[in-house]
């Protein structure tokens, strides 16, 4: 399933609807949850089926449900009984996890119309949802394939996005009989078996600045006050500008990969544990980005016909030092070994390394080494 994410732009009176709803929805999560937890007390079991039902009696004890579209209250169900299966497998797996906690007030801001209860009219940019109304959608993207349902979300900045989400057919591309290896690092986002090495995106600490700032000037405001609230969107939105501008990076250099190798060779890694930095929030959107590309890499060669192939990293980096400047370099063409494609796992010549930048990734001027193309460096 593939998702587009657009931006909605509710009038006054639709938001009012919308955000009303949104706590009709976490109200019928907190009385399932309460009726869970009652019969457990008591001795009983109730299966997902038995909540579903149970909203339909709810509905009646409290009539305001039925401003929600019928479908929208059963995710609210799904989405219980999912956080439920989530609890008990962390448990499994020996993580000490409480119970389910009753959600407060704007907790929830997801309204799911899985399946029905939505149409996008394409010639008047609106997106109609069942008992909302019609809203103007900005549609930067073309929607390809079957539309399976569209999540309507409130961000912490107060924005609006419509999620849709499509079932595309497998389009696989025409074979290039190329393999490529890549490392993942510290010093530099990546670097591939081919030469090129790609920095770290420069806006991931422009953006940390700010948002540093903010939080600090967010601290000095008196909780729930006018001028805290003005702080906590700001603060929201440069979140937000800062995970925009990360997902185009990753979406745009995982492309390039799929489009241009048949198989692409990456290490098996526990992303969580790679890099230890000084700044906490700087380690998790470093984590995050890799273990993003990865994921995105994987979904976009599988729908592509490719191949992302994981192997073990034990040895990759074995024997080489942290201050020689082809160690990626090196590490990747060792990655790219392992499929065993005959490539020297060691550099035959120790030239320079094509240096790109995040900017040049997003412009889709990722040079191969093979034409020569000056070094990029950032400005």
């Amino acid at each position: 399933m593939l998702s587009y994410k657009f931006r909605i732009y509710p009038s006054k009176t639709i938001e009012a609807k919308l955000n009303e709803q949104l706590e009709l929805c976490r109200w019928l999560y907190n009385r399932l949850l309460f009726e869970l937890n009652k019969a457990k007390e008591e001795g009983r079991k109730l299966k997902r089926t038995d909540t579903q039902t149970l909203i339909i009696k709810l509905k009646e004890k409290n009539p305001n449900l039925k401003k929600v579209y019928s479908k929208v209250l059963q995710m609210v169900n799904y989405q219980l009984w999912s956080n439920i299966k989530t609890l008990s497998g962390l448990k499994k797996n020996g993580k000490k996890v409480g119970k389910l906690r009753y959600k407060g007030k704007g907790w929830f801001k997801t309204l799911n119309f899985n399946q029905s209860g939505f149409k996008i009219d394409f010639e008047n940019n609106k997106l109609i949802l069942s008992k909302v109304g019609s809203i103007p959608i900005k549609l930067h993207r073309s929607i390809e394939g079957k539309i399976k349902g569209v999540i309507v979300k409130r961000e912490k900045s107060g924005k609006w996005h419509a999620i849709v989400q499509v079932e595309e057919e497998l389009k696989p591309l025409p074979p290039t009989g190329k393999t490529v290896g890549i490392d993942v690092g510290v010093r530099h986002f990546l670097t591939d078996s081919e030469g090129r090495q790609i920095e770290n995106p420069k806006f991931y600490e422009r953006t940390l600045k700010r948002i540093k700032f903010l939080q600090r000037n967010l601290s000095r405001k008196q909780k729930g006050s006018k001028n805290w609230e003005k702080a906590r969107i700001k603060l929201a939105k440069a979140y937000e500008r800062l995970v925009n501008q990360r997902d185009d990076f990753l979406h745009k250099l995982s492309r390039f990969y799929v489009n241009n190798y048949d198989v692409i060779m990456v290490e098996d890694l526990r992303i969580q544990n790679m890099v230890k930095v000084g700044n906490k929030l700087a380690q998790r959107i470093l984590d995050a980005s890799w273990g993003k590309f990865v994921r995105l890499l994987s979904y976009k060669a599988e729908r592509a016909g490719r191949r992302v192939v994981k192997v073990n990293p034990r040895g990759t980096s074995e024997g080489l030092s942290m201050d020689d400047p082809l160690r990626d370099f090196i590490s990747a063409c060792r990655i790219l070994n392992r499929s065993g494609s005959g490539r020297p796992s060691e550099p035959v010549e120790r030239r320079p390394l094509l240096l790109i930048t995040a900017q040049a990734v997003i412009e889709g001027q990722v040079f191969s080494m093979k034409q020569e193309a000056p070094s990029i460096r950032a400005g």
